[in-house]
C-alpha cells in the first residue's frame, strides 16, 4: 500500500444470509486528510461499505485494509480495540446517553479505553470547545438542540483520535441550515485535525462539502450518473 493511503478495499463483495448481493467487486482507495462523500439511493449499498470501512461487518469475499491493516481477517475483539483506536462514528441519530453530562457523553470513549480521569476530561474540554459547546458541558442532551446534539456526538466521535472519521447522515434529522454548520464542522475538523472524512448522504448539498464525491448504484461505485451504465466497479480516488 501507498504511504498516503489509509483505506483500500480489494474486490470486495457482500452478499446477506437471503442471498442479497450488497455489494459488488468493490474497488476503492482513499487518501489520508481526504474528505470524501458517497451518494445514492436507498438501498444502493451505501450503509453497507460504511459498516465495513468501519470494522462492524466483513466482507463475504475481498479484502479491507485501513492503516496497512487487513481488518477483515481480524477476530472480534481484535475488531473492538481497532475501532476504538482508529475510527470514530457520526450517525443520523445522535445515540447520547441521556442521564450523562455532554462532559460525560464526550468522555465515554475514553473511559472504555481505559484513559486517567484528568486526562478524559483535559480532552473532553478541549473538544466542546473546538465544537463550540465548551459553556454547556454541565447540561444534559435534552437540553441541547438537534444541532447541539450532533456537535456533541462529533466531539465524542474524536476523543480516542481517531484517523478516520466515518459519518453516516449525520445532517438528516436536521434542518437545512444547522446542517450546514454541522457539515463546515466537519470540513474544518478535517483540515484542522487532519482527519479522513468518509460521509454517506443522499443529500447533493451536503456532498459537496467533499473534495472528492462518488456515486453507488445496486452496490457498485461509479465516479459520475453519467457512467452509471458502465460495466466497471472499480474506482480509485
Amino acid at each position: 500500500m501507498e504511504k498516503e493511503e489509509l483505506v483500500k478495499l480489494e474486490n470486495v463483495t457482500k452478499i446477506y444470509d437471503n442471498y442479497t448481493i450488497a455489494l459488488k467487486n468493490i474497488n476503492l482507495s482513499v487518501r489520508r486528510r481526504q474528505f470524501i462523500s458517497i451518494m445514492g439511493p436507498s438501498g444502493s449499498g451505501k450503509t453497507t461499505l460504511l459498516n465495513l470501512m468501519g470494522c462492524l461487518d466483513k466482507p463475504t469475499y475481498g479484502k479491507v485494509f485501513i492503516e496497512n491493516v487487513e481488518v477483515s481477517r481480524l477476530n472480534d475483539k481484535e475488531l473492538t480495540k481497532f475501532r476504538r483506536d482508529k475510527i470514530g462514528f457520526i450517525f443520523q441519530q445522535y445515540n447520547l446517553v441521556q442521564t450523562l453530562t455532554v462532559l460525560e457523553n464526550v468522555e465515554l470513549p475514553m473511559v472504555f479505553k481505559g484513559i486517567d480521569r484528568k486526562k478524559r476530561e483535559k480532552r473532553s474540554k478541549y473538544l466542546l470547545k473546538l465544537v463550540g459547546l465548551e459553556n454547556k458541558s454541565n447540561r444534559k442532551p435534552n437540553e441541547l438542540s438537534g444541532g447541539e446534539q450532533q456537535r456533541v456526538a462529533i466531539a465524542r466521535a474524536l476523543a480516542n483520535n481517531p484517523k478516520l472519521l466515518l459519518c453516516d447522515e449525520p445532517t438528516g434529522n436536521l434542518d437545512i441550515n444547522t446542517g450546514k454548520k454541522i457539515m463546515n464542522l466537519i470540513k474544518n475538523l478535517n483540515k484542522m485535525e487532519k482527519i479522513t472524512v468518509i460521509l454517506v448522504t443522499h443529500n447533493p448539498i451536503m456532498a459537496k462539502y467533499a473534495d472528492k464525491i462518488i456515486y453507488m448504484v445496486d452496490g457498485k461505485l461509479y465516479s459520475s450518473f453519467y457512467d452509471s451504465h458502465k460495466f466497471s466497479y472499480n474506482f480509485s480516488i
